[in-house]
């Protein structure tokens, strides 16, 4: 089989034998991959510091016609992260990164713009004013890539327009907010302000209106956001996040 070229982003590295490596790749072009990489643990590498985790390679693939692991062949390094290196918290939030893209995507599943929203998350992440709502607006992209982006003006119910001035129900089951018709007896069903749905809007929008957002003293604000989307997170994935405690507001 034709050997296959495409940006990646190291998502995971485990030691194997004396000299190489298993390392999980969200690639661009072929979507997350797994790969033996001989010789990737000796000093005079082949691959030229392209496994460093959580940087951007351009890499080559041998894939292998059976279940067992595509060979790589090369990794160039293209983009590193200076501020993971010197920020303990923009560490954690690369990893949460990586997280994510291991354990929401499939094999062999191309999402290019979820792998040009992890590298500009990535790159990004050394700025702690905006840190936590990159984050979020990295999970949020995530969400609607995949098909998990939950309604937040009409009812995932039954699709009529929901009043979000006030407090919403907001079932985690069913997808997003509820009307007063539908929220009797839906389980997994949360009370979430006006004020948090419209944030949660503005995160996942394209622009910068982000970075613009303001909450009031005395509330919630970021903190209810995070609840929200890591509710919906948690729920998606069928448990919590390893890296959630470690992120903050």
């Amino acid at each position: 089989m034709p050997a296959n070229r495409s940006l990646a982003v190291v998502v995971r590295a485990v030691d194997v034998f004396e000299t190489s490596l298993v390392v999980t790749l969200f690639t661009r072009e072929l979507g997350k991959v797994a790969a033996l990489a001989k010789g990737g643990r000796r000093l005079k590498s082949p691959f030229q510091g392209g496994l460093d985790l959580l940087g951007v390679s351009d890499i080559v693939l041998l894939p292998k016609a059976s279940e067992s692991l595509d060979l790589l062949t090369e990794a160039a390094p293209v983009e590193r992260f200076a501020s993971l290196r010197r920020d303990l918290a923009a560490l954690y939030a690369g990893y949460y990164v990586a997280e994510l893209l291991t354990d929401l995507t499939d094999y062999h599943d191309p999402h290019p713009k979820l792998f040009d929203a992890a590298r500009i998350t990535l790159r990004h992440l050394g700025e702690p004013d905006l840190r936590a709502r990159r984050v979020l607006r990295f999970e949020l992209a995530c969400l609607r890539e995949l098909g998990f982006m939950p309604a937040l003006d009409l009812c995932a119910h039954c699709g009529n327009e929901v009043d979000t001035s006030g407090d919403v129900a907001f079932g985690l089951a069913t997808g997003g907010v509820l009307c007063t018709s539908c929220r009797p007896g839906q389980p997994h069903v949360a009370t979430v302000s006006g004020r948090t749905l419209e944030a949660i809007r503005v995160l996942a929008s394209p622009g910068q209106a982000w970075r613009e957002l303001s909450f009031e003293p005395r509330t919630p604000g970021l903190g209810a956001v995070r609840q929200t989307v890591g509710a919906v997170m948690s729920h998606v994935l069928g448990h919590r996040p390893r890296l959630w405690p470690y992120l903050g507001v």
